[in-house]
């Protein structure tokens, strides 16, 4: 019977791009990684749900050739006082490694919140359009 190998998958998804990084359970060493720039050719589709589940099939194979079979997923966004969701291609990013045969364990989000941090850009009337 294989050994039970488990990681930490760390999806860090914005509105231009996507990056999959896979790590063991302490965080110190990189198991593999995958971009969205790496995955599609069209800087335009870096951060969509394509390129997204695309880098998750490439990471998942990486994950299969060295013995492991099982994730925790940690999802961030931008965070600060920029938007506080993750991109639209998070949430194809968790599908993409689902579909290819890893087992998804807990699904947490560890954006950054401010706790009364710096003020947002574009004045005191905000960003006229």
């Amino acid at each position: 019977m294989a050994e039970n190998k488990k990681g930490v998958a760390h999806i860090f998804a914005t509105y231009n791009n996507i990056i999959i990084t896979v790590t063991d359970p302490t965080g110190a060493e990189t198991i593999t990684k995958c971009s969205g720039g790496m995955a599609v050719k069209a800087q335009k589709d870096q951060g969509g749900p394509h390129a997204a589940m695309t880098a998750a099939q490439r990471v998942a194979d990486a994950l299969k050739e060295k013995g492991f079979n099982t994730v925790d997923i940690r999802v961030r966004g931008y965070g600060g006082n920029k938007s506080k969701s993750p991109g639209p291609g998070a949430q194809a990013a968790i599908r993409g490694l689902a579909r290819s045969g890893i087992m998804v364990g807990r699904i947490e989000d560890v954006t950054p919140v401010p706790h009364d941090g710096t003020r947002k850009k574009g004045g005191r009337r905000g960003r006229r359009v």
